[in-house]
């Protein structure tokens, strides 16, 4: 890849590299099950997801009124970690095209950072059972930081700890939380149409919205003009 001014790269992780709802949706009702609640089907978590698993919990339980307690929500929490925790690559799958746009740009010579509301830990566990972790220079969870997206510090984070430059970098994501975090640290920010919002990815104010990973070289040539 050539022509373009991103010499570093983040990423968003579920939604945009990974599809991880099938696993998260039966981490979740695994959770809801647990208080006779009906389980969630898959496209309802890919509208859910974004902002971390413990405010997905609570908005699944908010759909069915209900409000847990700090204390039950620290048990729903730790239940759904355990239990995505042992099924974490049972049925996720990279988006079309992830593995090829990766290995192009870490031939280039791009630097490329996941930046993730999951935890550290879960993040690279599932990154390289997926067989992609090789490709990223950090990886930097929700816990990684002190302030997770929208929060500008991670952005400048997943930056510093890539070796990049805040200048020369961008971020692919799906969410709001993506598009917030990317205006904070002022970096321009590209949204997939495929990836989990419950907003429309259109109406989410990126700088474009794309519908197929392949894009992205040539989206950033682009954004580099």
């Amino acid at each position: 890849m050539t022509d373009s001014r991103f010499s570093c790269v983040l990423f968003d992780l579920d939604g945009t590299l990974v599809d991880t709802a099938p696993d998260l949706t039966g981490a979740l009702n695994h959770v809801l099950s647990q208080h006779n609640l009906a389980p969630f089907s898959v496209q309802k978590v890919r509208n859910t997801v974004g902002f971390g698993a413990r405010i997905t919990i609570e908005r699944s339980f908010a759909h069915y009124g209900k409000t847990l307690s700090e204390d039950a929500l620290d048990l729903a929490h730790a239940q759904f970690l355990a239990h995505y925790s042992e099924n974490i690559c049972k049925n996720s799958t990279l988006f079309p095209g992830v593995d090829t746009v990766l290995e192009d740009f870490k031939s280039n010579g791009i630097r490329m950072s996941v930046c993730t509301n999951k935890t550290e830990n879960l993040s690279l566990d599932l990154l390289e059972q997926i067989g992609v972790s090789h490709y990223f220079s950090s990886i930097c969870g929700s816990d990684t930081v002190p302030n997770k997206k929208p929060h500008p510090d991670h952005i400048f984070s997943a930056i510093n700890r890539a070796g990049g430059i805040t200048e020369e970098s961008i971020l692919i994501g799906d969410s709001m939380a993506d598009v917030e975090s990317a205006r904070a640290a002022g970096i321009p920010v590209i949204v997939m149409r495929y990836g989990y919002t419950a907003i429309p990815s259109d109406e989410l104010g990126a700088d474009l919205v794309l519908d197929a990973f392949s894009q992205i070289p040539q989206a950033l040539r682009d954004l580099s003009h």
